[in-house]
């Protein structure tokens, strides 16, 4: 009910607004990318609207903005891979849509230098392990292509 009421009251675009006015403030990103995993959790039709939400505001983006703009504050990267996996899921074609717009503006790639910074950052290999699982996921010839740029 909390996620519902914050993303009622605009959360989500104000979380993207902060970390779109301050690109270069790894707390910022850090935190924000950990507010959009937030209220983006969970798998009933609420959450998958405020899913959709994060992406329809930029909520993508800018996850993978602060992947690239910190890549070595591990803090931002777990964070960043948490929004991705959070934003990213459903199985629908808005989830599949969802996991395909990380995948064009360099999700997997950011996720995967963050596994690669940070191997001994267990946050980070976590995170960025359900990321690459939850961008790849799929059947089609688009999650396949997911698939090979993420090999």
């Amino acid at each position: 009910a909390r996620k519902q009421r914050a993303a009622a009251a605009g959360a989500i675009e104000a979380i993207v607004a902060a970390m779109q006015a301050h690109p270069q403030v790894a707390g910022v990103q850090e935190d924000g990318c950990g507010a959009l995993a937030n209220v983006c959790s969970g798998d009933d039709a609420a959450a998958l609207a405020r899913k959709q939400r994060a992406a329809d505001a930029g909520g993508i983006e800018v996850a993978v903005a602060a992947l690239q703009a910190h890549p070595q504050v591990a803090e931002v990267q777990e964070e960043g891979c948490a929004a991705l996996v959070n934003v990213c899921s459903g199985a629908d074609g808005a989830g599949r849509a969802r996991k395909q717009r990380a995948a064009n503006v360099g999700g997997i790639e950011a996720v995967v230098a963050a596994l690669q910074a940070h191997p001994q950052v267990a946050g980070v290999q976590q995170n960025g392990c359900l990321a690459l699982g939850n961008v790849c996921c799929g059947s089609d010839a688009a999650a396949f292509a997911r698939k090979q740029r993420a090999a």
